[in-house]
């Protein structure tokens, strides 16, 4: 806040001495004010935009564990939180949150969504997470291909195209299958 009190004792030297001095001094307090208006306001929108994310991911956040992350796009959280997504954008964008279970990179809990089999929409982060258990947990000698993949993900319930888990597995820079043999 702008110290008014601090603002009036000015105003009252000045007021008798200089008229232009007086009002550099309305205007930079006025100035100030708007400052404080701004900082106040992205506050609160920061604050809305958060809780709607907490609020969309409860389970996510409650346990900390990947597999409870729901897909959620900037669209969700701007319909949700009654803002513009470019707003919702700019307000995630090179931020961190410090959870229970370590910092939190904002952007990381955008993702798309894909039905499993059970028609339950879930989020590609879940998918990708397990790929690269699969592929951390694979024999090193005789990786897993992409199609192999395809099989391990079917068998936990993720029906997924091998050119989705090519994709995934780039996304996440984890080479091809034969280059992670010769590693």
């Amino acid at each position: 806040f702008v110290n008014q009190a601090l603002y009036d004792q000015y105003a009252s030297q000045l007021g008798r001495k200089d008229r232009m001095a007086s009002q550099y001094v309305k205007n930079k307090i006025s100035s100030a004010q708007w400052f404080v208006s701004a900082v106040k306001q992205r506050e609160e929108t920061m604050l809305r935009i958060m809780q709607c994310i907490v609020e969309l991911q409860r389970d996510f956040f409650a346990e900390g564990d990947i597999r409870f992350l729901k897909p959620m796009v900037l669209r969700n959280v701007a319909d949700h939180s009654g803002t513009d997504i470019s707003t919702v954008s700019r307000i995630t964008v090179n931020k961190y949150a410090n959870t229970h279970f370590g910092l939190l990179y904002l952007k990381k809990l955008f993702s798309e969504g894909i039905a499993d089999e059970k028609g339950e929409v879930i989020s590609n982060k879940v998918i990708q997470s397990v790929i690269s258990d699969a592929i951390q947990s694979e024999d090193k000698k005789h990786p897993f291909s992409d199609q192999q993949l395809v099989i391990i993900l079917s068998e936990k319930g993720y029906k997924i195209a091998r050119r989705t888990v090519a994709k995934y597995r780039e996304q996440m820079q984890i080479p091809i299958a034969q280059i992670r043999a010769v590693w």
